[in-house]
């Protein structure tokens, strides 16, 4: 099946229905509209329709959205029939089926004056119709298109005829006035080239329909359905995003999922099948289910521990959310199946099947006619005189129904009941709350009673209130029954997008399913069958793991038994995430075994379909040959919150029960919410050093050393034992400004410092929403920590290192695959990780040592606050006495490749002696990837993707970057070569105090902390000369021009061009969009004539004057270079002059509308500000930095910084 082109179709077909429908419904409503003469009752239904949808635009959306889907309905409908040859003389497609240029025939056979006299033109209306058809095709009667409206004349008849068989879909036009109204609102131009009814004959090939199966091929329907309304789904999810809810309107569209046709089968197959066939054993019809499941020998359940089905007709199945129907249509084909080998009478089945076995529930108008229409063609395709039989299928749209006192008080008495209003109105929200509302007793009582037509004065007794009164009763009835089997793939919705309405409605129905709409649908599930029945459903499998399911999978593991599970990759349903098929028998049996088994998107072919059953991935192969595992749910009760974690080996699942889980061993907890981050948190750099205190051992130590900033664990991307340590949080006064934020004036704290006591301990901790592998880090004393990182707190090192030694293992690992197989993974979670105590040799386990080199890592560079020396310089690492730069890159690679690889080793060793522990060896890997050993000098780690050659092309130009970094640092006086760590790092700092640390520099800072980046060489002391005389210093005179050659084969391009093309873009990226060097610019783009560097820290008022004074200077000197070569003959020289022309214009206006008017204002700056705020301040005066622009607009609201933002 062409399933792109049937989406193709689908959505265009909406455009063109809703723009037809809109475009008639606009004629109908105009003021002097034939319309509103030919046939007031009609015209006054559909204004009503109007103003009960909302009135105004939203109510013509509304009708325009129903009607125009109705069509869209009635055309897919004919054009299933005329292929399969039910319609008799094709109504939408030509006399070749295939054909997409031909007449419909039925219009073909009315210009040559053939009618279907005996069916369609029976009907007395249609035929005082065929006089009009025929006058408009004679040309007796006129008409703007005469042929045009003589086929809506032939379309609006078959609909009368097939709407005694099809009333669902075809209601009878021409007597209801909702069925008038679409009359009225028919789209014209149905014959025109490209129209709908056109590409339905292209997309709905007679192969797709099905002509080649005995059975059709129903599923077509279901697809035009999903991709008809896929465009308003797009719609809603977008609403999501800005935190709209879903209300009756948004949730036919945001919850419709179509199920691929073999999860149908499986579903379908291992309920209402196995059912079946525990009752008759020696059936063979399993043998033709290619989805089935059957139990192993010995596990099929005894005569008083099963639902005993003796006759096929006991077989109720139910569908509570039925969609278009794609459950129930597979339900009759293998119910038909059942039916015959009992010996029944092929003509009979269909009959029998829709009358005593499928039930559907469904909300949406729409899908509810589909579906009733998707069976109503499985039974016409396996009885020729079905539609004889004027039997229709039981699809029971659930719709809203209220009543008025008044309205009440009659019913009560026409009934003979005193029921209260509230029993009456069950269903007011029906179109909300669909098939989870469990009617009252008393309902239910009266739509069961012999009674349930009314016993009062018929004549007094409205029609209308009967039949309102009377699709109550119908509702009650689906709702109340025991059915032997449900299969459904329920609406998936989280609480968040659900309106007040439906979220409260489930909390009070639903409590323990209140996570999530499917949820809900599983308990509801539940409720609506039998005891020892099944139930079937396709869920999200977020309900297997998450702790919000936690209840849900409580009252499972209570009341029923997993009969089978396929556990569903993303995309296997076409969805980006993960799935479960699920088969749950009612029944307290809990230590029957269920079958489980996992299916990944790359074991389906290229239609969607398994290429095996189960699928031979890795994970079931592990299974044995069955492909699956059996195993009882009791088993994961022995888990914390009870997940569904089938793949887990038996030695893994009593890891659990054996020993004590890690949170009774250690505290966890979360953190502090500042309720600002952006006023209360920076990066350590952009402030003052000396504001800044390091290694607090207590809240104590924190408030009396009168510092302002603190380090602060804020999570961080992945990394292992130790770094991501960033950030510093103000907790001034031991947090005092955070503790009354928000109740300045009375108000409610806005923050939340949570487990205070705990803050500036040690602790081993990760970050709590992640991108993939989880990684945990040691953190010393000192720290803060944040809500976005969990932190487990413990007594003695040796016990901190032993949980970082477990967290960090292949056995946690595999564990938290199981238990917190999301993205984010709580502090609940990880503290569920059963816990060894080793002996301390083990429990010690290389951990100190692992922790030690992931430190000695981060800390070499130069974002560490504990960066002391550039690696390269250090004899240890890189550059020996006398070494050239090349050689010095060498041996520092050599010497990570050999420190990365003993770490590898020792993370082996580490997953060895815990999986030891635990007595998991064999089932667990233990080997670590040198990719996976994650420290930032590791080029393996750095690169994954890279070859060798390619690594340490990259590690090269890497530490070259990083060496040009440091040398400007240096420049400006924050490192020195001569004493190791930060010298100038605070505000006001001055070169006495640079001297006064380090009296005899062998480089020399500069005097004014400015530092011209130009394009042209024209000061002595610019960027460029200053790095060469950095290289000097560091590497010796006598090899400058080697190193200087290499730095430029190594960036592929000349020092100068890489300070004024690339130097700035690289310091933005290193220090996390908040630079501690600016660049000022003539341009805030990156194509400034005139740029140069400040050091932050070192800035005052008169800095822009300073830079004022290189910037005129530079013009001076460039101006006198264009008058030198504007002098010469040479063509080259001529452009030249002109380029540097150009840049004086340029330079000149940036003086006078730029620079000049800001050195005037001599700039304040407080650090604690933060480089957001103060960067935005200095305005078109520097490099434009996108991250740190894009937020002008929410920093000029800012009241709090010391110099706020100007708006």
């Amino acid at each position: 099946m062409n399933t792109s082109k049937l989406q193709a179709f689908a959505t265009d077909a909406r455009r063109q229905l809703t723009n037809a429908v809109h475009a008639r419904l606009n004629t109908v409503l105009a003021p002097d509209s034939t319309e509103r003469i030919d046939d007031p009752r009609a015209f006054h239904f559909l204004e009503s329709e109007i103003e009960r949808a909302g009135g105004g635009e939203q109510g013509r959306r509304h009708v325009v959205e129903r009607y125009a889907y109705r069509w869209f309905n009635r055309i897919i409908a004919f054009r299933y029939m005329d292929v399969h040859g039910f319609t008799g003389t094709p109504v939408v497609s030509p006399a070749d089926l295939t054909s997409t240029n031909g007449l419909p025939e039925v219009l073909a056979a009315a210009k040559r004056g053939e009618y279907d006299d005996n069916t369609v033109f029976s009907l007395p209306v249609n035929s005082k119709v065929k006089d009009s058809i025929e006058g408009l095709l004679d040309g007796s009667v006129r008409a703007a298109d005469p042929q045009g409206r003589a086929y809506g004349l032939l379309l609006q008849s078959e609909c009368r005829y097939w709407s005694r068989a099809l009333p669902f879909m075809f209601e009878n036009i021409g007597v209801q006035e909702s069925s008038r109204v679409d009359e009225m609102l028919m789209p014209a131009d149905l014959l025109a080239e490209g129209s709908v009814l056109r590409n339905a004959v292209e997309a709905m090939t007679p192969q797709d329909c099905g002509t080649d199966d005995a059975s059709g091929n129903v599923e077509i329907i279901g697809w035009l359905y999903q991709y008809y309304i896929s465009e308003r789904k797009n719609e809603v999810m977008d609403g999501f995003k800005k935190n709209r809810k879903a209300g009756a309107d948004e949730i036919p569209a945001a919850t419709q999922l179509f199920t691929p046709d073999w999860i149908v089968r499986y579903l379908v197959q291992n309920t209402v099948g196995r059912l079946w066939m525990q009752s008759h054993p020696d059936c063979q019809l399993y043998r033709n289910w290619d989805y089935y499941i059957q139990p192993a020998a010995g596990d099929a359940p005894q005569q008083g521990n099963m639902l005993a089905v003796t006759s096929p007709e006991e077989l109720a199945v139910c569908d509570p959310a039925c969609g278009s129907g794609h459950m129930l249509t597979y339900a009759f084909d293998l119910l038909y199946e059942i039916y015959e080998e009992e010996g029944y009478s092929p003509s009979d089945i269909p009959a029998l099947i829709l009358e005593h076995n499928l039930y559907g529930m469904e909300i949406d108008e729409r899908a509810a006619n589909l579906a009733a229409f998707a069976l109503t063609m499985k039974a016409r395709s396996r009885s020729r005189r079905f539609f004889r039989k004027q039997v229709t299928p039981r699809i029971q749209r659930i719709t809203p129904v209220e009543f008025t006192d008044s309205e009440v008080a009659e019913l009560n008495n026409q009934y003979g009941v005193n029921l209260d209003s509230s029993v009456w109105n069950t269903y007011v929200k029906a179109d909300v709350y669909g098939s989870l509302i469990q009617p009252p007793q008393e309902l239910v009582d009266l739509a069961e009673s012999e009674h349930t037509n009314a016993t009062g004065d018929g004549i007094l007794f409205d029609s209308i209130l009967r039949e309102r009164a009377q699709t109550v009763l119908d509702q009650t009835k689906y709702l109340s029954r025991k059915y032997t089997a449900v299969v459904a793939n329920p609406p998936y919705m989280g609480a968040k997008n659900m309106s007040g309405e439906l979220k409260q409605f489930i909390q009070d129905h639903y409590e323990d399913g209140k996570a999530d709409l499917f949820s809900a649908f599983i308990y509801r599930g539940f409720e609506l069958i039998l005891e020892n029945g099944f139930s079937g459903q396709v869920v999200m499998q977020s309900w297997m793991f998450l702790s919000s399911f936690e209840n849900l999978r409580a009252k499972i593991n209570r009341e029923t038994s997993i009969v089978s599970l396929m556990h569903m990759d993303n995309m296997v349903m076409r969805i980006a995430f993960g799935t479960s098929a699920v088969v749950w028998e009612k029944t307290d049996r809990r230590g029957d075994k269920g079958t489980y088994f996992y299916v990944k998107y790359e074991d389906l072919n290229s239609e969607g379909v398994p290429l095996s059953f189960p699928p031979a991935n890795e994970r079931n192969k592990r299974f044995g040959e069955e492909g699956f595992v059996r195993i009882s749910q009791r088993e994961f009760a022995q888990i914390p919150g009870s997940p569904i974690v089938y793949w887990l080996s038996k030695p893994m699942l009593d890891t659990f029960s054996k020993n004590k889980a890690l949170k009774e061993i250690a505290e966890p907890k979360v953190g502090l919410q500042t309720g600002d981050n952006a006023r209360f948190v920076r990066e350590w750099w952009e402030i003052s050093t000396s504001k800044t205190r390091f290694g607090c051992t207590s809240h104590d130590e924190a408030s009396e050393s009168g510092a302002k900033w603190f380090p602060y664990n804020k999570g961080g991307e992945y990394r292992k034992w130790y770094g991501n340590q960033e950030f510093v949080v103000n907790w001034e006064n031991d947090g005092q400004e955070i503790r009354s934020f928000g109740t300045e004036d009375g108000g409610r704290p806005r923050s939340r410092p949570q487990n205070t006591v705990t803050y500036f301990r040690p602790s081993v901790s990760w970050s709590l929403v992640g991108s993939g592998e989880l990684s945990f880090r040691m953190f010393p004393v000192g720290l803060v920590f944040d809500h976005a990182s969990g932190c487990f707190f413990f007594d003695g090192m040796f016990v901190g290192y032993g949980i970082c030694a477990v967290l960090n293992s292949s056995f946690a690992k595999k564990i938290l695959q199981a238990i917190a197989p999301t993205l984010n993974a709580n502090v609940g979670q990880i503290g569920q990780i059963p816990f060894a105590r080793f002996e301390r040799s083990v429990e010690n386990s290389d951990s100190e040592t692992l922790i030690g080199v992931s430190r000695f890592d981060w800390d070499s560079f130069e974002t560490s606050w504990d960066f002391q020396r550039f690696a390269l310089l250090d004899s240890k690492q890189g550059a020996q006495s006398g070494d050239l730069l090349e050689d010095a890159v060498l041996h520092l690679r050599e010497y990570w490749d050999g420190i990365s690889e003993e770490q590898r080793e020792r993370e082996i060793r580490n997953n060895e002696l815990v999986t030891d522990a635990y007595g998991v060896r064999d089932d667990v890997e233990c080997d670590v990837p040198l990719e996976r050993v994650s420290l930032k000098r590791n080029s393996a780690f750095a690169y994954p993707n890279k070859s060798k050659a390619e690594r340490d092309e990259l590690f090269a130009q890497d530490v070259v970057k990083e060496l040009i970094s440091y040398a400007v640092g240096c420049m400006f006086g924050r490192y020195s070569l001569d004493e190791p760590g930060l010298i100038l790092a605070s505000q006001g700092e001055t070169l006495d105090d640079y001297h006064a640390r380090v009296p005899n520099p062998s480089f020399e800072p500069d005097a004014d902390n400015v530092i011209p980046v130009t394009e042209t060489d024209c000061f002595e002391d610019d960027i460029v000369t200053r790095f060469r005389r950095f290289l000097e210093a560091a590497f010796g005179k006598e090899n400058l021009a080697v190193n200087i050659a290499y730095i430029e084969q190594v960036l592929g391009k000349s020092i100068r061009k890489y300070f004024v093309n690339d130097f700035y873009n690289d310091h933005v990226k290193m220090y996390s969009n908040r630079p501690i060097y600016w660049q000022y610019s003539s341009q805030t783009s990156n194509k400034g004539a005139f740029k140069a560097l400040v050091y932050l820290h070192r800035y005052t008022p008169k800095t822009t004057s300073t830079v004022l004074g290189y910037l005129r200077d530079y013009i001076g000197k460039i101006s006198n270079i264009a008058d030198a070569l504007e002098q010469s003959d040479r063509t080259a020289d001529q452009k030249d002059a002109a380029k540097l022309r150009k840049a004086i214009v340029e330079c000149k206006d940036y003086e006078d509308q730029i620079l000049y008017p800001l050195a005037t204002r001599n700039l304040k700056m407080d650090l604690d500000d933060g480089v957001l705020v103060n960067y935005l301040r200095m305005g078109k005066a520097l490099r434009s930095i996108p991250a740190i622009e894009k937020k002008r607009k929410d920093v000029s609201t800012w009241t709090w910084p010391v110099h706020p933002l100007e708006a």
